[in-house]
């Protein structure tokens, strides 16, 4: 494996910085009975009158019995962008440091780069939506700090070959980040079994897809210790509000509904395919491990515009490299895909 050394990574900057200290950091509640005269807080009970916990501390230590990981090993971001964004801003030099992204593929990572004044070195995915490890690797260059990999990836819904993967990471000083919001609908295993293997791999997740919490905005990074460290250094102090916390526990600890709901909904992934295949403008159905199905059809602005005025909304992903005249279709509940082929059944 390449030669990794964290502090070959981290910016200047960030190094020298001593962090902001909250007074919840400075005081951690054991439970007991106290009186609270150290955040300049409205000292009467609302129920949300305190600020948050800032490490987030409950949520934590359920993620990391459920994950089989350290607590220390876990950020959490206000949604994934935050995380991604975090990282970012610890380890790329503004207008000398790159990254690599692999369209197509999610649309943050090269919006985050230009927020950040990183170059963004595309590298396409094969026309079978794989990686192209020699180009890859091909791209590198001394000032390359991440390559970004979105598996399963989004909008083609594939997840990408394991070893292609392992060939990046064992071939590249730099970080990897994969995201894995779609993780929990694929067979594959997660890349967290591999964090002690590999000191440069950064896995995201998210509780906006299986969880099924998008509106309280909850992104979940797991990294090295070291990583993490230098994470927190640079996050907002009460990045995660109370309100969120207590949402994502709540439905955290609900582990039974949340594999129920995404059972149902493979189930009815499985259904949609099958029923797509008997569209006269479907052309292909691409294979899928995500909570989405990618199509390529005849004509997808066509097709777009006339689900929409049948008041069903899909996006049209025809914008993206190597997906011309396709459509991407979140799968519903079982009511909303029956009405969804029956509306299709019915376009000419």
């Amino acid at each position: 494996m390449t030669a990794f050394d964290i502090n070959d990574l981290v910016r200047e900057n960030v190094k020298r910085l001593k962090p902001y200290s909250s007074a919840r950091d400075e005081y951690v509640s054991d439970g007991s009975k106290m009186i609270f005269l150290d955040a300049n807080e409205n000292p009467y009970e609302t129920g949300l009158n305190r600020y948050p916990d800032p490490q987030q501390r409950s949520l934590k230590t359920l993620l990391a019995e459920q994950k089989q990981i350290l607590e220390q090993n876990i950020l959490l971001g206000n949604g994934s962008d935050e995380v991604l964004d975090l990282i970012f801003r610890a380890f790329c030099e503004p207008n000398q440091d790159n990254i690599i992204t692999l369209p197509p593929t999610y649309g943050m990572y090269k919006v985050l780069s230009g927020i950040n004044a990183i170059e963004n070195r595309e590298v396409f995915l094969t026309k079978n939506f794989e990686l192209d490890v020699p180009k890859i690797l091909d791209a590198i260059d001394d000032k390359t700090k991440i390559i970004f990999i979105c598996s399963p990836n989004n909008p083609t819904g594939n997840t990408f070959q394991k070893e292609k993967v392992k060939q990046i990471l064992e071939n590249f000083s730099g970080l990897v980040v994969i995201d894995e919001a779609y993780i929990d609908f694929s067979n594959s295993d997660s890349w967290l079994s591999a964090l002690q293997e590999y000191p440069n791999l950064i896995v995201t997740q998210t509780m906006s897809k299986a969880y099924g919490m998008a509106g309280i905005r909850l992104g979940i990074c797991y990294a090295s210790m070291e990583i993490i460290a230098v994470l927190n250094k640079i996050k907002p102090p009460y990045n995660i509000n109370q309100l969120t916390q207590y949402q994502a526990l709540k439905r955290v600890l609900d582990d039974t509904m949340v594999q129920e709901e995404v059972t149902q909904i493979l189930e009815e992934r499985k259904k949609l395919i099958d029923k797509l295949k008997g569209i006269g403008f479907v052309q292909k159905i691409y294979p899928t491990d995500a909570n989405f199905v990618l199509v390529k059809v005849d004509d997808a602005n066509r097709r777009y515009e006339q689900l929409l005025q049948l008041n069903v909304v899909v996006r049209n992903r025809s914008n993206q490299p190597l997906c011309e005249n396709t459509l991407r279709f979140t799968i519903g509940t079982p009511e909303e895909n029956q009405q969804l082929m029956a509306l299709l059944n019915k376009i000419t």
